[in-house]
């Protein structure tokens, strides 16, 4: 009889007596019998309602769920799979020969006796060594396919958060903007809101001087004519001859006309009415919106050089040779004292007028705490006092000590939460009428003049100095 082969003996050791296959999870009865834990449990779950349960070898009596992992002979059987004992991995089980042959057709490992029966004689066979080969191979053909794939994947992933870096970056940005250009906007509301209530209180006050005047003055005339009626109903009860004394006297004085109201004033003030009604702080508001947007649109504003006019500077101003630059000089010059000249305030006008289009420069403010900025008339008055506001053809915005303002009527509107800015772009809107001027570094909006009324007149850039040491540029 043939002796067991090495090892044979311990196989049959560590085969569960249920499944007959190497233990997985060995646990030990009570008896000392080792099973498959799974195997025990779908045992004992079967068996129970039939009586007593008890151990599949042994047949001794055991408790459900009695059962202690046996951890050492799960390592065991770990340590038998690996070893190549012969019949263990390298046996067909079949036939009990080496595997040494890959059958390409069903994907197996097979002997030679296999490989001769009728289920793989018609079938691709090669040697183990060279499939494992070519298998190989194709695996590392495949790991580069799938290399590739996840290289991409990464690339895809640092793309999309970069494109999310982006993205809130944006979305910063326009929140931003959002808060920015809100800021402007309630900003613009309050300063309209200021300068109409101002405008409509001046006219208010100057309707009621206005009616006080009228009033006087019919009064005046009804006292006179209550006069004069009762000096004619004496005359009428005189004799004949005391009447016909001086009669023509008499009647000149009857005929003096009707009393008329003082022409010019009650058709300036329902113009100036009419001016404060024609755009309501809503209309203002989507005008302010709309001249924004078209500052912010590339080419909407055509960038103009601006020269300063010597013919119209104030005594006082000194400008520099390329007439860009002005500041105040140490004492009054010698100049010819013609029409166009400013004699009382310390302005100057740029030589260049326009009609039509829209146009914008910037100012350089180099130095001083005194000085103003913006558009006048070219029918600005030239001599004596002048009102630096639009009712009297200037547009401009103003510094004085630490104080920033738009120069509107009846009172300056602060413009304190700007900071002073160190240059400015003044945009002229002649088709729209109006006026705006721009932070030069920032970009930010400080005050639009709507409705500005220039009634087809040349409207010139427009300069103002005033204390020792001011001086401003215009930028090219």
């Amino acid at each position: 009889m043939a002796s067991p082969r090495p090892g044979q003996g311990i196989q049959e050791e560590i085969k569960c007596p249920i499944c007959w296959q190497y233990l997985t999870d060995p646990v030990t009865l009570e008896c000392g019998h080792n099973f498959c834990q799974a195997c025990v449990s779908d045992y004992c779950e079967k068996w129970e309602e039939h009586g007593p349960l008890k151990c599949p070898v042994c047949r001794a009596k055991i408790q459900k769920g009695n059962h202690i992992p046996n951890w050492q002979l799960a390592n065991v059987v770990e340590g038998i799979k690996k070893m190549e004992f012969p019949g263990v991995e390298d046996v067909c089980e079949r036939h009990k020969k080496e595997l040494s042959l890959f059958c390409e057709e069903d994907g197996a490992v097979v002997c030679v006796v296999c490989w001769k029966s009728p289920e793989h004689k018609s079938h691709s066979m090669l040697l183990m060594d060279e499939a494992a080969q070519k298998y190989k191979e194709q695996i590392q053909d495949e790991l580069e396919i799938l290399r590739e794939e996840r290289k991409r994947l990464e690339d895809l992933r640092v793309s999309e958060s970069q494109k999310h870096q982006e993205y809130q970056a944006k979305t910063k940005a326009e929140r931003q903007k959002v808060v920015s250009e809100s800021q402007r906007l309630r900003q613009f509301i309050e300063e309209q809101e200021r300068l109409l209530l101002a405008q409509l209180a001046e006219l208010e006050r100057e309707i009621e001087k206005s009616h006080e005047e009228t009033v006087t003055k019919v009064s005046e005339e009804v006292s006179h004519l209550d006069n004069l009626i009762r000096e004619m109903e004496r005359q009428c009860q005189k004799p004949p001859r005391d009447l016909l004394w001086g009669i023509r006297s008499t009647l000149s004085r009857c005929k003096k006309g009707k009393f008329q109201l003082p022409r010019g004033i009650f058709p300036e003030l329902q113009t100036r009415l009419k001016s404060c009604s024609e755009l309501n702080l809503r209309e203002k508001v989507s005008m302010f919106q709309g001249n924004l947007q078209s500052y912010l649109e590339e080419g909407s504003y055509s960038k103009v050089k601006v020269t300063l006019d010597p013919d119209t500077a104030n005594p006082q101003l000194l400008l520099s040779a390329d007439r860009r630059s002005v500041r105040l000089a140490d004492a009054p010059q010698q100049l010819p004292d013609n029409p166009e000249r400013f004699d009382s305030e310390l302005c100057v006008l740029g030589h260049e007028g326009f009609i039509s289009g829209r146009h914008c420069w910037e100012v350089e403010v180099q130095q001083g705490i005194f000085w103003a900025m913006g558009v006048a008339k070219e029918s600005v008055r030239r001599k004596g006092k002048i009102h630096l506001r639009p009712e009297d053809g200037i547009w401009a915005v103003q510094r004085r000590f630490h104080q920033f303002q738009a120069l509107t009527a009846p009172t300056p509107i602060p413009l304190s939460e700007h900071q002073v800015p160190n240059r400015v772009w003044v945009c002229l809107d002649c088709a729209g009428e109006n006026v705006s001027f721009f932070d030069g570094d920032t970009k930010a909006l400080i005050f639009t003049f709507l409705l500005a009324s220039f009634a087809g007149d040349r409207i010139r850039p427009w300069l103002w100095l005033k204390g020792t040491g001011a001086e401003l540029r215009l930028c090219h």
